[in-house]
């Protein structure tokens, strides 16, 4: 649904639906949306006949809030195996159609027949079409591309960039950053989030390397950089990584990011299923866990040599695959595991102040689930972009 189309849309809404968790459970089943957020919540809410209104009655649908995928190739990753390899990008209907509203775009190896610049357009695109998009500037390398020449112009100048990402290490395809270059950008990321009023995270790509989560440890434990800067995604690639990812999060209160690998959602070995439940085992807190999809990503494969020996795309069907598994198997109740992709996700990308909650002042970005935790309507600031 684009923006042209919404255009003439109610300023109003009122969803009345049977169940609401914001994430915790509430005594209401009404939500009033005005201008994009949440301005009441309760039963049986009313506003005057003649105000430009639209309701959605849901009886049967339970209302959360909308999905956030915090590692999104928006505009394609791959590029491995040469242009041919490149994926495709990702449309603002294959986000919405699993209960996600908010995405980050991030770009991987190929950096150059890709750039910032590409992702800052596919970004503006989805919030033309309704979905609310952010991005990370850089890519694998370091130093990292940029939007104009410099980390912290890009954060203080462009209002969609939210950090630097996704920084490579423990890859073969990494630029091999020292420990010097690692701490320099995170500072100048740092500084360049405080001067623009934001988080200003940086999102790194944890690769099979034996070093793993060696060089972020380094950087915690040397520099003055707080762990709340520094997100490890793809952590549960193999088992002592994600041993050695619940001993980073205990030993720094760090928040670690669990990839949910789409080859075989919830059944195998390094699914974000059994990684959530085994962080959470290993007495990792579960508010310190987040999930994302790295959709539209490539799954490269390569042979003993490191040689490319061919690919798949990543989609983000598991995320919420996995996701629903997590309550099914009462590894975790509703109200928590919606941490995982929502609440989590918002403070550690720093939009906790309007996303990642049902409550007043909140952007009205619902999902709205069957009891069966299927996605039949998504809302971004109070508009349907997804109705099954």
């Amino acid at each position: 649904m684009t923006h042209d189309q919404n255009s003439d849309a109610p300023l109003i809404t009122v969803l009345r639906v049977g169940r609401i968790f914001a994430p915790e459970p509430l005594d209401a089943t009404d939500i009033l949306i005005a201008n994009g957020r949440i301005a009441a919540l309760g039963r049986h809410l009313s506003v005057p006949a003649d105000w430009p209104v639209a309701t959605i009655d849901a009886p049967d649908l339970t209302a959360v809030p909308a999905f956030i995928d915090q590692h999104v190739h928006v505009t394609g990753g791959g590029g491995e195996g040469g242009c041919g390899s490149r994926c495709p990008e990702i449309a603002a209907a294959d986000i919405a159609a699993r209960g996600i509203g908010t995405v980050v775009g991030v770009l991987g190896t190929d950096s150059i027949s890709r750039t910032p610049a590409d992702v800052l357009a596919k970004v503006r695109s989805l919030r033309a079409d309704g979905i609310a998009a952010y991005m990370y500037t850089g890519a694998y390398r370091v130093p990292p591309p940029t939007l104009t020449g410099d980390i912290q112009r890009d954060l203080a100048w462009i209002p969609e960039v939210i950090g630097v990402g996704e920084i490579a290490i423990s890859d073969h395809r990494s630029s091999q950053p020292s420990d010097h270059e690692i701490a320099r950008l995170v500072a100048e990321t740092r500084v360049g989030a405080m001067l623009a009023g934001k988080r200003g995270i940086c999102h790194f790509h944890v690769g099979d390397g034996t070093r793993g989560l060696e060089p972020l440890r380094r950087l915690l434990r040397e520099t003055e950089i707080p762990a709340d800067q520094v997100i490890p995604t793809h952590v549960n690639r193999r088992h002592s990584l994600l041993q050695e990812a619940a001993e980073f999060a205990l030993e720094f209160g760090a928040t670690v990011d669990v990839t949910a690998f789409d080859d075989c959602p919830g059944e195998h070995e390094f699914s974000a299923f059994n990684a959530v439940s085994r962080l959470l085992a290993l007495g990792v807190p579960v508010e310190q866990i987040t999930m994302s999809s790295d959709c539209n990503g490539s799954l490269p494969a390569f042979d003993a040599r490191g040689d490319y020996a061919g690919m798949r795309v990543a989609g983000n069907g598991a995320l919420l695959g996995d996701w629903q598994l997590l309550i099914r198997e009462a590894v975790l109740p509703l109200d928590q595991a919606l941490g995982l992709i929502s609440g989590h996700v918002a403070r550690v990308l720093g939009l906790q102040a309007r996303k990642g909650r049902l409550a007043v002042g909140y952007d009205g970005d619902i999902a709205l689930l069957d009891a069966d935790l299927a996605p039949q309507q998504t809302l971004v600031a109070g508009r349907v972009v997804y109705k099954r």
